[in-house]
């Protein structure tokens, strides 16, 4: 058979349709709706922080869905994600109408050139005003069907279901006018979704197939990292011989991580660099140089490429912003690892973790060291641990303050239990004190000083904790502490 013959050859593939719109206006649970399942429920903090992609069947047509995050931290991410998408929907709340990630994705399908539809949610709500939204998309420039435009739209409720069907034969309807279509034969392509690594599996990379068909086995490459397809999943993570256009996969193979956004071939097509090729650079700074050399030195880990972009680039913005000299001295992704924590403790840096967890002797080590370690699965209470640590700095050694709001035990001044609540920075166990108290002209005075012995959050033991979190805390003090006491934490 001619290569002339097989390029003729071809199939209709499933349309990749990517899911925009400002934070809050219904992006996951449009989702949950069309696939059935609650996933914005498990969202930490209700927003979503990486980019998923799903399949599903209308009418007994395939599409496959991505969604992107709406947190302005996550603008790469939206941007790669209609950069891979055959159409997108843009969605805009009723009782709001256009907001800063709207605009945002609006500019991104038009630089992307991608077909979109919008879809009006929440007309369920009182307030709910049409009018408002198609009245703010042209000020934008984009022109609904029926107001001097071609752009197809469809007003609905995604939590109640109101208008989906609907939508989604608007999605099906202009796929159709894609003339959408792959050739199975050829070598398989595609893109880079997300890369992690996995403390059980290894290096696990998330993919959408855009040409060809990847098998088990296949040798695979992108620029910065290349392998062998290993294990091939579905979405569902379900092993697979093979996956087609448009599927979502996951890959365990690649011998380092790939970067996200990076196309991927199957075999030697693409120019190969050494693994050491891939370049990110690691140490920067931010805030102009005006910290006259104070800089808050941090390492930054994350769960994955794709939110360690997203909270580097949010604590570049603090800087820039405060004009406050932050320092990266490393980024990476996994886990808290003891090396991390000896890297910190030879830079004088404190780890900040996103999504990802610290190891058990890593926690330990750390504490012994007294190495400051901030972690949470949500990037913005991330970027106000590091505001809060940076405007706590005034003092040479001060890293947090509690205010003691109630007083448990006090038999023995080395063993007295208190009450209280982190207003600034950061307290953590074992670290060194100084007491204050109000005098009768209002001023604080130093009363004593003493040492953390442990800290409890309801009935759970802790290693630390930031600022806004109410907290139990064993101490050894010289002086006997009273309620509106503040304890002025020391490294």
């Amino acid at each position: 058979m001619s290569n002339e013959q097989k390029i003729t050859e071809k199939k209709q593939r499933p349309p990749i349709v990517v899911v925009m719109g400002h934070v809050d206006h219904g992006k996951t649970t449009l989702l949950d709706r069309i696939r059935k399942a609650n996933v914005a429920a498990r969202e930490a903090g209700g927003i979503t922080q990486a980019v998923g992609a799903y399949e599903i069947l209308r009418n007994g047509r395939k599409i496959t869905f991505i969604d992107t995050p709406g947190h302005e931290a996550f603008s790469a991410m939206r941007s790669r994600g209609a950069q891979v998408a055959d159409v997108a929907i843009l969605v805009i709340a009723a009782e709001e109408g256009v907001k800063p990630q709207t605009e945002e994705a609006i500019k991104i399908l038009e630089d992307t050139k991608t077909p979109f539809v919008v879809a009006i949610n929440k007309i369920d709500k009182t307030g709910g005003n049409i009018d408002k939204v198609r009245n703010d998309l042209m000020s934008k420039n984009v022109f609904l069907e029926g107001y001097g435009g071609q752009v197809s739209y469809q007003g609905i409720s995604a939590k109640t279901g109101d208008g989906v069907d609907a939508l989604l034969d608007l999605v099906l309807l202009t796929a159709d006018m894609e003339d959408l279509s792959y050739d199975p034969a050829s070598t398989a392509t595609g893109y880079v979704l997300e890369a992690r690594r996995d403390p059980r599996r290894g290096l696990e990379t998330s993919v959408i197939v855009k040409n060809g068909t990847l098998h088990r086995g296949d040798l695979i490459q992108t620029k910065s990292a290349n392998g062998k397809v290993k294990i091939l999943e579905d979405f569902l993570g379900t092993a697979a011989d093979f996956l087609e256009p448009s599927a979502p996969a996951i890959i365990i193979g690649f011998e380092t991580l790939p970067s996200v956004g990076e196309e991927f071939s199957v075999g030697t097509t693409i120019d190969q660099h050494s693994s050491t090729a891939k370049t990110v650079q690691k140490v920067w700074k931010s805030g102009g140089g005006k910290a006259n050399g104070k800089e808050l030195n941090l390492i930054l880990k994350a769960s994955d490429e794709g939110s360690l972009e997203a909270l580097a680039s949010v604590l570049a913005a603090i800087g820039e912003k405060d004009e406050k000299g932050i320092a990266v001295i490393d980024q990476s992704v996994g886990d808290i690892t003891d090396h991390d924590v000896r890297n910190a403790l030879a830079t004088n840096a404190a780890i900040i973790g996103f999504k990802d967890r610290v190891e058990k002797g890593s926690q330990n080590l750390a504490e012994a060291q007294r190495v400051t370690i901030i972690t949470s699965k949500i990037v913005y209470e991330l970027a106000d641990a590091v505001s809060e640590f940076l405007a706590g700095k005034r003092g040479p050694q001060a890293i947090g303050k509690l205010e003691v709001l109630a007083v448990f035990n006090q038999e023995k001044l080395e063993k007295q239990l208190v009450g209280g609540r982190v207003t600034e920075g950061v307290v953590r166990g074992k670290a060194s004190f100084e007491l204050l108290r109000k005098s009768e002209s209002g001023t604080e005075e130093a009363i004593g000083s003493g040492k953390v012995l442990g800290l409890r959050e309801k009935k759970s033991e802790i290693a630390q904790a930031e600022a806004g979190k109410e907290i139990g805390i064993l101490t050894n003090a010289t002086a006997k502490i009273a309620v509106g006491d503040v304890l002025v934490i020391k490294k």
